[in-house]
């Protein structure tokens, strides 16, 4: 298990381990299965941000994210940040803000999300837009 924050900032390393590719910036989650479905890191300063989809990962771990593939760089959608997201019920009534998510490194399956209300098992979460995370009223 790793936490979100623990991942932001990690160097990613490619099979040969050359040297780091760049550093995490976020995760992806795809909502339907409740699994991280892609990283996103960025090579320089000033270079744009590359995608990896989930399967492209070898291993994480507390000093790198091990990459078996970089060839399988994708295009996908607009990504929402779970982190520092506002959270909604189903019903509309607030449930504070994530502070960090919790997710098994080799499946990518979320685990839990703690809040600024206390922590949210993941299979309460609904769905996340451009306004907030929607979980299942409790």
């Amino acid at each position: 298990m790793m936490l979100f924050t623990e991942v932001r900032g990690l160097p990613v390393v490619p099979p040969d381990e050359s040297g780091p590719l760049g550093t995490v910036t976020s995760l992806t989650v795809d909502m339907v299965s409740g699994t991280v479905s892609h990283v996103r890191f960025r090579g320089s300063r000033f270079g744009g941000e590359t995608v990896l989809p989930w399967e492209s990962v070898d291993t994480f771990g507390p000093g790198a994210v091990r990459v078996g593939s970089i060839g399988a760089v994708e295009s996908v959608r607009p990504h929402h940040d779970l982190l520092g997201r506002r959270i909604l019920t189903d019903t509309g009534t607030g449930h504070g803000t994530v502070l960090d998510v919790a997710f098994d490194t080799g499946t990518g399956r979320l685990l839990a999300v703690f809040t600024t209300r206390g922590e949210l098992p993941a299979d309460r979460l609904l769905g996340l837009g451009d306004y907030a995370l929607v979980v299942r009223a409790g």
